[in-house]
C-alpha cells in the first residue's frame, strides 16, 4: 500500500483531521508557511503585552495561571511570564500517569525559578481504572491525563479567581488540524478541548460505572461550567499564537535555567532527548498512534524540524525509517508494572488497534514481526 505523504514534510494522509490542498501540501505546513510569512508577529507581540498589562494585579495575588508538566514548553511558559512579562504566575500541574525521576526534577525546577506551583495528586484507584479502560476501549492509556491537564488548571483558575491562563503551543497550529479554524483560534476553551483536544470521541461521563466509578469521584475531570467561567472571566490564550513558537530555541533558554534533558540517549520512539521526559509510558502511547495510522513521534519531530528548516525532507525520511514504529519494550515493561496486566494481554490489545491495511499479516491473520518484534509495514515513505 502506498500512503500519500505531504510534499513538504512527511505527514501521511492517515493522520486524523489532517487535510491536504490540491498541490499535496498538508494543513500543518500551510499553517507553518502562514507563521513565516502571513503573520505580523510584532503586532501580535504588542497585543500580548497589552493583555499582560490588563491582567496584572495591584497588590497581592497571582496575575496568571500556567498549566505545567515540568517539560520544556511549560518551563519556558513559566520563565517567560515571570522574567519577560514581569508577572506573578501560579503554576498548576496535573500529576502524570507514571512519572520519571527526571520529570519530577524538572517539575521541581520550576519552583526554583521563583514561582509557586500546585501539584494535583489524583485518586490513583479511579485514575488507574480509567487508564486501563481507555487503553482497552480506544487504544490510549493516557486518555484520562489528556482530560486532567485541561480541567484541573481551569478549575484552579476559577477557584482562585485568576482569569488569565497561559497555554503554550497551539498543537493544531504545529501539527495540523481539521482545517484552519483550529489554528486561527487564539483561545483554549471548552469547545477547543472537545473538538481538538484529542479525546477520541470518548467523554468523561462514559467512565461513570466502570468498576463502580461514581460521578462524584470524577469531579477533577469535569470542565467548570460556563457560568463559573463567565463569573471569573477565565480566558486561556496560547503563547504560541502571539510569539513564533520554536521549541529548539526555547529549549536552550530553559536549559540555562535549570531544565535537564535525557543525557543517555533519545527517548523511545524518536531521535530527540528533550520532550515527554516526565512520563514512563510515552513510548507505548506513541506506538499506539503508529499502529493505528502508520506514523509515530519521530515523524512529528521530523516534520517540525523540516518546517523550521533544520532538516531536509530526505534527511527526515531517513530519521523516520530509523526511529519510527519500533516496538516500545521500555514503555510496555513500564505499563506492566503500572497496570498489573500481562505482556501477552497488552500485545493482544495493541493488535486489536493495529491497522491491517498498513501492516502485513500471515495466513492466520496474525501480524508479522521481525526479530526485534517490530511490525512489517505494507507502505513506503516516498
Amino acid at each position: 500500500m502506498k500512503l500519500e505523504h505531504c510534499i513538504n514534510c512527511v505527514f501521511p494522509n492517515t493522520k486524523p483531521d489532517l487535510s491536504f490542498n490540491d498541490e499535496g501540501l498538508c494543513s500543518a505546513c500551510q499553517s507553518a508557511f502562514k507563521k513565516d510569512d502571513g503573520i505580523d508577529w510584532n503586532k501580535r507581540k504588542k497585543e500580548f503585552f497589552e493583555i499582560v498589562e490588563h491582567y496584572k494585579k495591584d497588590g497581592i495575588g497571582y496575575d496568571c495561571l500556567i498549566p505545567v508538566s515540568g517539560g520544556k514548553d511549560s518551563t519556558y511558559q513559566a520563565y517567560f511570564m515571570k522574567e519577560i512579562c514581569g508577572m506573578n504566575p501560579l503554576c498548576v500541574c496535573f500529576e502524570t500517569t507514571y512519572a520519571t525521576k527526571l520529570g519530577n526534577q524538572n517539575l521541581d525546577n520550576i519552583t526554583r525559578l521563583g514561582i509557586d506551583l500546585i501539584h494535583f495528586k489524583k485518586n490513583h484507584k479511579v485514575y488507574k481504572t480509567m487508564v486501563i479502560e481507555s487503553f482497552k476501549r480506544i487504544g490510549d492509556e493516557m486518555w484520562p491525563n489528556h482530560i486532567g491537564i485541561f480541567t484541573i488548571p481551569v478549575m484552579m483558575a476559577v477557584k482562585m479567581n485568576i482569569p488569565l491562563i497561559i497555554w503554550g503551543e497551539n498543537s493544531q497550529m504545529e501539527y495540523g488540524g481539521p482545517d484552519l479554524r483550529s489554528v486561527q483560534s487564539r483561545v483554549l476553551d471548552r469547545k477547543w478541548l472537545e473538538e481538538f483536544g484529542g479525546l477520541l470521541g470518548n467523554r468523561i461521563i462514559d467512565m461513570i460505572g466502570v468498576d463502580g466509578i461514581t460521578e462524584k469521584e470524577l469531579t477533577p475531570y469535569f470542565y467548570p461550567s460556563d457560568e463559573e467561567i463567565n463569573k471569573i472571566g477565565v480566558t486561556g490564550v496560547f503563547l504560541g499564537s502571539y510569539f513564533f513558537w520554536d521549541a529548539r530555541k526555547q529549549l536552550e533558554i530553559v536549559k540555562k535555567n535549570g531544565f535537564k534533558v535525557k543525557e543517555d540517549g533519545p527517548l523511545e520512539g524518536t531521535y530527540t532527548n528533550y520532550e515527554n521526559l516526565d512520563e514512563r509510558l510515552v513510548g507505548l502511547h506513541d506506538y499506539l498512534k503508529y499502529v493505528k495510522y502508520g506514523f509515530g513521534r519521530a515523524t512529528d519531530h521530523v516534520c517540525i524540524d523540516i518546517r523550521n528548516k533544520r532538516m531536509t525532507r530526505k534527511e527526515g525520511i531517513e530519521k523516520v525509517l530509523k526511529f519510527d514504529g519500533k516496538y516500545p519494550h521500555f514503555g510496555v515493561k513500564s505499563f506492566i508494572e503500572y497496570s498489573g496486566m500481562k505482556k501477552n494481554e497488552i500485545d493482544k490489545i495493541i493488535d486489536s488497534f493495529t491497522n491491517p491495511i498498513l501492516f502485513q499479516q500471515d495466513e492466520n491473520g496474525s501480524f508479522k514481526r521481525d526479530k526485534e518484534f517490530n511490525l512489517i509495514p505494507n507502505f513506503k515513505i516516498e
